[in-house]
């Protein structure tokens, strides 16, 4: 039997962890290694997942021996470093999203996996979900014939939106989450990118609480063949909103057909005098919910369900068998970030923004 996969994981927080747990349990995987900025973390899930290394030392983990693959799990605003750190260790990575809060960081990861020949990959979640796979594989047999354009938005309460902002004030909404579906209509349009991007939003919620971030942004994304899409994000909802997770629609117009997801889980609801938990936001609750609307997943009966598992099993058959995966590398990814920067610089200019961002490095 071969030897399951090392795995260092590099951020002990709630994402890291979850992935941390997941590539424990599976048959091809085990983790050696756990970082954290705080070394009491790393060690609480260095024990739990049976891994022999626990620091707060990127270097030193990533080059331990029995390392072969590198997740990284830090907070949006950290992600350049380890990923250098393991591709200069010549480590495959899967790096969370987004890739970096601005290009000249993205540009570099690029260039590094380039020059070293070491695969780099973003985390886009929700690509694992089967709904979505099933719609790039009509997409990309033609079902829709040419698309012309369409719409995708994504609703989320500002109880999540504030767990965001307070690990990271640095991000916004539209980098942090609207991310996941620019992403995800670039890739049922791949080969057609977007050109030109404008925008407009409205901010009071966030900047009142003193974040700069806009509470809803609406965006007109023109793609290289002219398709039109709009995308809005709208984090501010209220706390009791009952959304464990992000709450997203898309819909593609084409010329022979047209798809539409509604991915709400509106039809899976619970009702609780005692509240029901929510698996994001530490401490906080809701009587009513969408169940299964948490949008990585979630744990249950000891056992974590859902596309953050799916896509975590994924990478790691991906460093044993090199085989073709549908997790983006940094190149795709890279185009997602910029297309999200130029919505946020068009929302704050007021202006057109065009594709590829001329400071892209």
């Amino acid at each position: 039997m071969e030897q399951p996969i090392g795995l260092a994981v590099i951020g002990a927080g709630r994402i890291g962890s979850t992935r941390a747990r997941v590539a424990s349990a599976y048959p091809a995987s085990r983790v050696v290694a756990v970082v954290d900025v705080h070394v009491d973390r790393a060690v609480e899930l260095a024990n739990d997942v049976g891994a022999e290394l626990s620091t707060d030392d990127v270097r030193r983990a990533v080059s331990c021996a029995g390392v072969d693959a590198v997740l990284v799990a830090t907070p949006e605003h950290t992600h350049t470093e380890p990923v250098l750190a393991a591709l200069a260790a010549g480590k495959p990575v899967m790096c969370d999203t987004p890739m970096a809060l601005n290009a000249a960081d993205a540009a570099m990861m690029e260039r590094a996996s380039e020059q070293s020949g070491t695969p780099l990959l973003f985390a886009y979640t929700q690509r694992f979900q089967r709904q979505y796979q099933v719609a790039k594989e009509n997409v990309q047999r033609g079902a829709l014939g040419r698309i012309l354009g369409g719409t995708v938005r994504v609703y989320n309460s500002r109880a999540q939106a504030f767990q965001i902002l307070k690990r990271c004030p640095q991000v916004t909404p539209v980098v942090d989450v609207l991310t996941y579906w620019i992403d995800m209509v670039c890739w049922m349009m791949e080969g057609n990118p977007v050109r030109e991007v404008y925008a407009r939003g409205q901010g009071e919620v966030f900047r009142g609480a003193g974040y700069d971030a806009d509470d809803l942004v609406w965006a007109v994304l023109t793609f290289t063949d002219g398709a039109v899409v709009s995308a809005g994000i709208a984090y501010a909802l209220p706390e009791q909103y009952p959304t464990l997770g992000q709450s997203p629609r898309l819909e593609l117009i084409g010329t022979h057909g047209a798809l539409i997801l509604e991915d709400e889980r509106r039809n899976y609801f619970m009702y609780s005098e005692s509240g029901v938990l929510h698996g994001y936001v530490p401490n906080h609750s809701l009587k009513a919910a969408y169940l299964a609307s948490s949008s990585y997943g979630d744990w249950a009966q000891g056992v974590f369900w859902g596309p953050l598992a799916d896509e975590t099993r994924a990478f790691v058959d991906f460093v044993r068998t090199g085989r073709a995966i549908t997790i983006p590398r940094a190149k795709e990814a890279r185009r997602t970030l910029e297309v999200t920067l130029a919505i946020e610089q068009s929302a704050r200019t007021g202006q057109v923004v065009r594709l590829p961002l001329a400071n892209a490095g």
